[in-house]
């Protein structure tokens, strides 16, 4: 940073923060993706049961619209014998309380599991997809930092403003502030 203005901190602070939430959505993204994909690579298949269904709404503030997420509670019983249960998002409108469904799930000391059919085609685009956006925010953030940097220094931001003895030169004129 030159000259250690709190501006500078801003302009390298709010993006830095950005990034942050950025990677760890991506992280996320990622993760759950390779979950999906473990599950129905195991080859394990159980009959569970719908226990709840539900909706979460996000947005709805002022101008924004509103955004619903559907949410299943699914429980099965693994092959070792534990009952399993957990929560999925945007799963198949048509399972209802009640409903049986087969899911598909790997074992381990935390069971993965989804009620999702196999789609491994679309489960990879959308990662993909989803992660293309991201990285498009990243280089985004990147190149604002990276040009405030080298404004900074061609033209002296966050320099002393009492400072009368710089002198700036842009297009060959020489200017003295």
């Amino acid at each position: 940073m030159t000259g250690g203005s709190t501006m500078d901190v801003v302009f390298y602070l709010v993006p830095s923060l950005m990034l942050a939430g950025v990677l760890y959505l991506s992280y996320r993204v990622l993760r759950r993706s390779l979950q999906i994909r473990s599950a129905w690579n195991s080859g394990l298949t159980a009959e569970g049961r719908c226990l709840r269904v539900f909706t979460t709404m996000h947005g709805g503030g002022g101008d924004s619209s509103v955004s619903t997420t559907l949410h299943h509670v699914y429980e099965f019983t693994a092959r070792d014998g534990r009952t399993v249960r957990f929560e999925e998002e945007n799963g198949p409108a048509t399972n209802l309380e009640g409903d049986f469904v087969t899911i598909h799930y790997a074992e381990g000391q935390n069971v993965v599991a989804t009620a999702k059919p196999p789609q491994r085609g679309r489960l990879a685009a959308s990662t993909v997809g989803i992660l293309a956006f991201l990285g498009v925010f990243v280089v985004f953030c990147v190149g604002f930092m990276v040009t405030f940097h080298a404004m900074s220094d061609e033209f002296g931001f966050g320099d002393d403003v009492d400072d009368t003895t710089n002198t700036v030169v842009v297009d060959g004129v020489t200017l003295t502030p």
